[in-house]
């Protein structure tokens, strides 16, 4: 996610063409692929854009995800995060081995690292924005010395925790799940609950239209760590779909809440498997 670690779709006329261009474009490569997804807040304005790329070789992953601030909301908030994880693969899941997360907002930053092989060594710091006396920004990030923690047992990276969801959906499983979450600086559990089989038709912004899988998410909070606003969601409903052969249902839709106020995510364009769709504008 990004999710979000992981935040960021025409009429059934275009459920042909699309077709048309699985079957007949080839893949950029056959372990890889590149989705980016639109996110938009009150009023369908643009907020955001969210690239997500994840690659297997062989019993490995490596996922990267960049969010970025765009339209009218990027005028008023310049923000951007870019996160990577990698790891390996289990029968229906993931280890991961190491991730990193930078988180730039206006002139604050935030550098999270966390070594999940050593069990033992997770860094993170962050540096805060400067501000004038009594001011203070929506959701900036907060100045804080460097801090070392031991990853909690179990724990995966937020990148990793999506991935587990969509590796869980792509082999037959469901999205009744609790994740426990560490960053190298926030811990907190990601609650996934199943909530069926549904059927999305193209209107609103919302290109992708057909049967999807629907898993509901909240984030819970764990004592003792910081609790400074995070970039990821705190609850909503996330659509998957199996557009591409393998081991994944990926995210076609989303309607999250977030520490700034609600936004909608469509899939604009998946790229890997196979599949080659860029929906148009």
């Amino acid at each position: 996610m990004s999710v979000l670690s992981r935040f960021r779709l025409p009429s059934r006329r275009w459920a042909f063409p699309v077709v048309l261009a699985m079957l007949a474009s080839p893949a950029i490569a056959a372990d890889k692929i590149a989705m980016r997804v639109e996110v938009f807040g009150m009023g369908g304005m643009h907020v955001a854009t969210d690239r997500t790329t994840i690659e297997v070789n062989g019993n490995s992953y490596a996922i990267s995800g960049d969010l970025k601030t765009g339209g009218l909301a990027g005028m008023f908030q310049d923000f951007q995060s870019h996160a990577t994880a990698r790891g390996r693969l289990t029968a229906t899941g993931a280890q991961p081995e190491a991730y990193s997360g930078d988180v730039r907002r206006d002139s604050g930053e935030r550098h999270d690292k966390v070594d999940f092989r050593a069990g033992a060594v997770a860094a993170g710091s962050s540096t805060g924005p400067a501000k004038s006396p009594g001011k203070s920004s929506v959701g900036e990030v907060s100045a804080a010395p460097a801090t070392s923690a031991a990853p909690p047992r179990d724990a995966v990276d937020p990148l990793t925790a999506y991935f587990l969801v969509e590796r869980r959906l792509g082999t037959g499983g469901d999205c009744a799940i609790s994740i426990p979450v560490f960053d190298g600086r926030h811990r907190y559990n990601l609650q996934f609950t199943d909530a069926g089989e549904q059927t999305l038709s193209a209107s609103g912004g919302q290109h992708y239209s057909g049967p999807a899988k629907a898993c509901k998410m909240s984030r819970e909070k764990v004592e003792g760590y910081p609790t400074d606003k995070l970039e990821m969601p705190k609850r909503g409903t996330i659509w998957y779909a199996r557009l591409a052969p393998g081991d994944l249902m990926l995210p076609v839709k989303l309607e999250m809440v977030t520490d700034i106020g609600s936004v909608t995510g469509h899939l604009a364009e998946l790229h890997g498997r196979g599949a080659d769709l860029k929906f148009p504008n």
